[in-house]
């Protein structure tokens, strides 16, 4: 029997570990790791939620949407000058609605089960959360957790599924049947265009299921009304979950009462003020940080057959907004990488668990400190659709153009 030296054992190890760590390639310089050694790369404690630290966040952000919503209500509405008013009511809604994001993101962490150990308690609380927030929470949920299963799956994704070159140029109403190219370059043609997708962007997810991929339905579709996510039947979700899908709904109901109770009371144009103008905001932040997180000239998607969910969650880029994205935001938008690895691991501990990958992933993590608004301005202006990449088979990378 032939016998194994130090030198060979040590060798022996290392290509072990070599092989670990090359499970699939990705290109010529950097291979993608398997999730149990990312997993171990991270400190055990990362993982493990604090009930009490969660419901701090908790009570802190309705405390504050509390304060801030009484504020506007008492003394916006006595000030005297047109001016001054509609600048206060503009203020008003711009930070309510930053904190109110910060709720939105709270009851996402209970979807994930991030906010405490125990489901039950999430439930009741994301729901709650997002229902005041006029989001069907449990709807949200299910497919929320399909966009995270499937993440840059060109078929199965549920949010962001770019166009292909052959989608870009059919024509369609969208572009009144013309071709694209000829227009869309013009800087108020892309502000529109951007205005309607941060401002309607989310309702029509909700109601039409858009940007989702081509076979991410749970069934077939009975039509393009069956696509909603207020539906119990509807083929975005397994027969199954129709009892959640209604239960959102209620949530949706008693909110929506609530909301109907307070135009007799405080009349709809102050409702509006009040409620109406910080839920857009809410809802263009949430649509802003979630395209900006997969879309990047960097950021790849794959095809069906060489997706893996590795390489899927590190097609995730990592942005910084300062002090509202870490404080208000509860650091989605800077450790929303690890948050695609591993949704359970709390906000409060990604940060820590983002810095232990990074030696790691090396090139494979992605991150842009540059300006928020102003990436959101210049990605959309250039990731215009993806093409398959030649030098990585089942690789799509988005074709670029200066704007």
């Amino acid at each position: 029997m032939a016998t194994t030296t130090a030198t060979q054992t040590t060798t022996l190890k290392g290509r072990t570990a070599e092989a670990k760590l090359a499970l699939q390639p990705s290109s010529a310089e950097q291979q993608y790791p398997d999730i149990q050694t990312i997993r171990d790369a991270i400190p055990a404690h990362c993982f493990k939620a604090s009930t009490a630290r969660s419901l701090g966040y908790l009570v802190r952000d309705v405390a504050m949407i509390g304060v801030i919503g009484w504020a506007g209500l008492t003394y916006i509405p006595t000030i005297e000058n047109t001016l001054w008013r509609t600048a206060a009511w503009i203020i008003y809604g711009y930070v309510q609605g930053l904190v109110c994001t910060g709720l939105w993101i709270l009851a996402h962490e209970c979807g994930h089960g991030g906010f405490s150990a125990h489901q039950r308690f999430n439930d009741v609380v994301g729901w709650a959360a997002h229902s005041a927030l006029l989001v069907p929470y449990f709807s949200w949920k299910f497919s929320h957790h399909r966009h995270h299963r499937f993440t840059g799956h060109m078929e199965k994704d549920m949010a962001f599924v770019p166009q292909t070159k052959a989608d870009r140029f059919t024509p369609r109403l969208a572009n009144l049947y013309m071709d694209p190219e000829m227009f869309e370059d013009t800087p108020i043609v892309q502000l529109v265009k951007l205005l309607s997708h941060q401002l309607a962007g989310w309702q029509m997810y909700l109601l039409f299921n858009v940007s989702a991929g081509p076979k991410s339905m749970q069934r077939e579709s009975a039509g393009w009304l069956r696509v909603s996510h207020f539906e119990p039947t509807s083929s975005v979700f397994r027969p199954s979950e129709a009892i959640y899908i209604a239960l959102s709904d209620l949530g949706l109901a008693i909110t929506a009462y609530g909301l109907y109770l307070a135009v007799h009371i405080i009349g709809w144009q102050t409702l509006f003020l009040l409620y109406g103008v910080p839920y857009f905001w809410v809802h263009h932040w949430l649509v802003a940080i979630t395209y900006l997180h997969h879309t990047h000239p960097d950021v790849p998607h794959f095809d069906a057959e060489n997706w893996t969910f590795v390489k899927g969650a590190l097609a995730t880029v990592d942005r910084d907004f300062g002090f509202v994205g870490r404080h208000l935001f509860h650091g989605i938008i800077d450790t929303h990488v690890v948050h695609h690895l591993f949704p359970r691991i709390p906000f409060y501990r990604a940060e820590e668990a983002t810095e232990a990958l990074k030696p790691l992933l090396g090139s494979l993590y992605h991150r842009e400190s540059g300006s928020f608004i102003g990436s959101l301005w210049s990605t959309f202006g250039t990731c215009k659709y993806v093409e398959a990449d030649p030098a990585v088979p089942g690789e799509l990378k988005w074709a670029t153009k200066s704007t």
